[in-house]
């Protein structure tokens, strides 16, 4: 059965008497191993906020890192879950978490916890819940930040076993021609995706369009301002564009799907795993390829994209790369792929 075959089947939530829960928060720093570099931002850390459900003694848990460009942090995520801990502990399922918070980070680690909680009540796995039969191991990118060149093309040929990479951009079309074109001489059998996090514009644009042609990249993602879609409007797709920064949730994507070719759905963005499966579904309605991505984070928020990338294309799920520690256990990196064992997250 294919992945769009599945999205368009339920994700149901175990029925039953409402029971009070206990709520446990806390913000975690989460450190890079190395200060991470993309069009107009520079990252040492990504700080998230961890929720945790506990029911008797099934356990449910969230991580989430919110989105830094909408001023979405940790602090104010936990503030956001605190003010709601009376309402959550008498008792929430997720379709009303979803119903009382926005898109977000708040929502997202509040409805992945919700979700493990489930399948720890249901004594089956999360994946098993959202309409899977089984789960197999991704292909996933692996991302090298912005920087010289060659030392993006040594750091692109040190990731062992890599098959797909994707690569930041910063906006200045000859600068970004060269960085790709000295990691495709490093890595000519990679497939080569790349991310101008809003650096261009409708002048600029045009001339990075050919070098990535001639260069077999196969992916060009979020080149424009978030607002500013209308700066592609014009502009031949001579590759696939994906949206980013432009589509946080299942309302934008009904809004701004027209302009891209690829949808990229971070459950932080859209606000957790149940609004990232609704996205799925739709944007293969409307004739969209699907692509999960992340904000960095630990194993604990790979897990439910993990889930989620089951139904994807593309896959960028690396954030445990880039942590000076990862969780234990955590999610494996393997030859390329991701694999996402049953002790990290979402199994009973």
């Amino acid at each position: 059965m294919r992945a769009g075959d599945l999205l368009a089947g339920p994700h149901p939530q175990p029925a039953g008497t409402r029971v009070s829960l206990q709520l446990e928060l806390h913000n975690e720093p989460l450190p890079l191993s190395a200060p991470f570099r993309i069009s107009g931002y520079v990252f040492d850390a990504m700080p998230a906020t961890v929720a945790t459900l506990r029911d008797g003694d099934h356990v449910g848990r969230g991580e989430a890192a919110g989105v830094y460009y909408n001023d979405d942090r940790p602090e104010g995520m936990l503030a956001t879950l605190e003010s709601m801990r009376s309402r959550i502990e008498a008792g929430i399922d997720r379709a009303t978490a979803n119903a009382l918070l926005p898109a977000g980070g708040a929502r997202n680690a509040l409805d992945c916890a919700l979700w493990e909680l489930d399948a720890r009540r249901g004594g089956v796995p999360v994946w098993k819940l959202a309409g899977l039969d089984r789960v197999r191991p991704l292909l996933t990118t692996f991302t090298v930040g912005a920087d010289d060149p060659q030392a993006m093309a040594e750091r692109a040929a040190a990731f062992a076993g890599a098959r797909a990479l994707k690569l930041k951009l910063t906006g200045e079309a000859e600068l970004d021609g060269a960085r790709v074109r000295a990691v495709r001489r490093r890595c000519p059998d990679a497939w080569i995706g790349v991310d101008a996090n809003q650096g261009y514009d409708a002048d600029s644009l045009p001339e990075l369009l050919p070098v990535l042609v001639a260069e077999n990249v196969s992916l060009l993602e979020q080149p424009c301002r978030r607002g500013h879609e209308a700066d592609l409007d014009g502009i031949e797709r001579v590759l696939p564009f994906a949206a980013d920064e432009s589509i946080l949730d299942l309302a934008e994507l009904e809004a701004r799907h027209h302009r891209f070719d690829v949808i990229n759905i971070k459950l932080d963005k859209c606000g957790g795993l149940s609004e990232g499966l609704r996205m799925a579904r739709r944007a293969r309605e409307l004739g969209k390829r699907v692509m999960v991505g992340n904000m960095a984070g630990s194993s604990l928020a790979m897990a439910p994209a993990f889930v989620l990338g089951q139904f994807c294309d593309v896959v960028d799920l690396d954030g445990p790369v880039f942590l000076k520690a990862d969780r234990k256990p955590g999610v494996v990196y393997r030859d390329g792929y991701l694999d996402c064992p049953a002790e990290v997250w979402g199994s009973p």
